[in-house]
C-alpha cells in the first residue's frame, strides 16, 4: 500500500482527474494527501474528495498567500478550515519562503500566519504538512516551541537542519525527484526510516515527465530502498507505518 501524503489534484492542472485516480490505483496508491494553498482550492479540494476516496483532505493557506490576504480574510479562512476538521487529515499546504519574496513585512505576515496555523493545528488536532523555501531555519525555529505531528514536504535545508528536525521528531516527505536529486538522496540517507514518508508534489518535481502524478510514487520507494539497502517491500511496509502514525 502506497501513499502520497503532498500533491495538488487541481482541475485547472489535470484535466482528466478520473484518469489520474485510475492510474494511482493501478499503482497501488491507497490515499492522496491534495493539499489546498488559498481559499478557492481549499474548497476544490474539500469538493473532490466526495468524488474520489482515495484524494484525502489538508487545508492550508500558502505562504505567499499569506501576506496578500487581509486579517478578515486570514481569520475566515481560518475559522473555515476549524469548521471542517472532520473532513480533513491535515493542516497545509503552509509555511514561509524567501524564494519567491524576501520582502521583511510580507515575511513577518507570513510568519504570524505559520504560528496561527499551527496553533489551529495543535486545536483540532492534525498534523501540518510545512513547506520552507529558503527558510528552514526560521521554520523550525518556529515549530519547535510546538508539540504538533509535522511533515517537511521537500525539505531544502542542510544536514544539520535536517538531523535538528529529525531530533524534534519530524517526518520528511520524499519526493519524485529524488531519482536525481542528490540533494533529496543525501536527506534519505541520514533520515531514519522511521522518519520518512513519500510525496509527489503533483503537478511538479517529476524530472522524467512534464507533468507529475500520484501513480509515480513506487519511484520513491525504490529509490529510497536503494539508498537504505533494503527491499522494497520492506519500505513499502515502513512508509505506511509512518503514514498511519501521522495521519490516521
Amino acid at each position: 500500500m502506497l501513499v502520497d501524503v503532498h500533491a495538488h489534484i487541481f482541475k485547472n492542472y489535470f484535466e482528466d482527474i478520473d484518469s489520474v485516480v485510475k492510474r494511482a490505483k493501478e499503482k497501488n496508491i491507497v490515499c492522496v494527501i491534495n493539499n489546498g494553498l488559498d481559499k478557492k482550492t481549499n474548497r476544490e479540494v474539500l469538493e473532490l474528495s466526495k468524488k474520489y476516496k482515495i484524494l484525502e483532505v489538508a487545508l492550508g493557506i500558502y505562504p505567499t498567500e499569506a501576506f496578500k490576504m487581509s486579517k478578515e480574510e486570514i481569520e475566515e479562512e481560518l475559522s473555515f478550515i476549524e469548521e471542517q476538521k472532520n473532513n480533513i487529515k491535515a493542516i497545509g499546504e503552509c509555511g514561509l519562503d524567501l524564494h519567491w519574496d524576501k520582502n521583511e513585512d510580507n515575511f513577518n505576515k507570513q510568519k504570524k500566519v505559520f504560528t496561527q496555523l499551527i496553533e489551529l493545528a495543535e486545536k483540532i488536532k492534525k498534523p501540518v504538512i510545512v513547506h520552507s523555501r529558503k527558510a528552514e531555519k526560521e521554520v523550525i525555529e518556529i515549530l519547535s516551541s510546538f508539540k504538533a505531528k509535522i511533515n517537511m514536504h521537500c525539505f531544502g535545508g542542510n544536514l544539520k537542519l535536517v538531523r535538528k528536525a529529525v531530533d524534534l521528531g519530524f517526518s520528511f516527505s520524499m519526493p519524485v525527484s529524488i531519482i536525481r536529486s542528490t540533494h533529496f538522496q543525501a536527506i534519505a540517507n541520514e533520515v531514519p526510516i522511521s522518519n520518512l514518508l513519500t510525496e509527489t508534489d503533483s503537478p511538479y518535481l517529476n524530472p522524467e515527465v512534464e507533468k507529475n502524478e500520484p501513480a509515480y510514487i513506487y519511484k520513491v520507494i525504490g529509490k529510497i530502498a536503494e539508498i537504505k539497502g533494503i527491499d522494497v517491500k520492506a519500505v513499502d511496509k515502513a512508509i505506511y507505518k509512518n503514514f498511519s502514525k501521522m495521519f490516521v
